[in-house]
């Protein structure tokens, strides 16, 4: 049951830690950080990212006028634009003849695209699970990938992780968490978006082990 005492950004953040934990020490991602893996597995994921980045952004426009949603619609944190250069870096001129998706990766996009069209607080859980994440998380990945692969810093490759646009990345997570504490929802639909965060991680996580079993380092 959720207490009024504690802050909505608060529950999200604990209730979520276990999933968020499990997604984070994924074989695959282990390996990848730990310089295991090609950077065809970078490239790899790269792809994965964007169907998913695609699902989350095509409906931008629509939702920015939603009393739930709208607020979190900041185009400082839109990321497909630098996901492609990224790929056009890593796949040549041609990335989208072989872009292909997992069937975790669309299971992960198809549900963040039904809850944009259906349920605009569920939306709200797959925007805070992947753009605070990777304001947070996503910045040890670059710094691990300019260093394995020599992209050069914050350059082709690795644009996808850097937000120029948020000159205080600190401030704006604050803010942000603040905007979910003001979410417009009851109790009940809190509890709701809780879980959904959940779910968000669970789908991120078998991308992973999707990747992991693509990518398996042998023994």
């Amino acid at each position: 049951m959720t207490s009024s005492n504690t802050p909505f950004s608060t529950l999200v953040r604990t209730a979520s830690h276990e999933q968020h934990m499990e997604a984070e020490t994924s074989t695959f991602m282990s390996d990848l950080l730990g310089g295991r893996l090609g950077v065809d597995a970078y490239a790899r994921y790269t792809e994965q990212l964007w169907f998913v980045y695609r699902a989350l952004e095509e409906c931008t426009e629509r939702l920015s006028h939603d009393a739930v949603a709208g607020p979190f619609i900041q185009p400082e944190l839109l990321r497909l634009a630098s996901l492609e250069r990224d790929l056009a870096h890593l796949r040549g001129a041609d990335w989208r003849a072989g872009l292909t998706a997992l069937p975790a990766t669309t299971a992960y996009a198809e549900r963040v695209t039904e809850c944009a069209l259906t349920w605009p607080a569920g939306y709200v859980a797959h925007h805070y699970t992947r753009y605070l994440g990777d304001l947070s998380g996503g910045q040890i990945i670059r710094d691990k990938a300019e260093k394995t692969w020599g992209f050069a810093r914050k350059g082709d490759g690795v644009r996808f992780y850097v937000f120029g646009e948020i000159a205080n990345p600190a401030a704006f997570k604050r803010r942000y968490r603040e905007l979910l504490d003001e979410v417009r929802a009851d109790d009940l639909e809190k509890q709701r978006i809780v879980a959904e965060c959940k779910r968000a991680f669970a789908l991120n996580t078998a991308v992973f082990r999707a990747l992991g079993e693509e990518f398996r380092l042998s023994a």
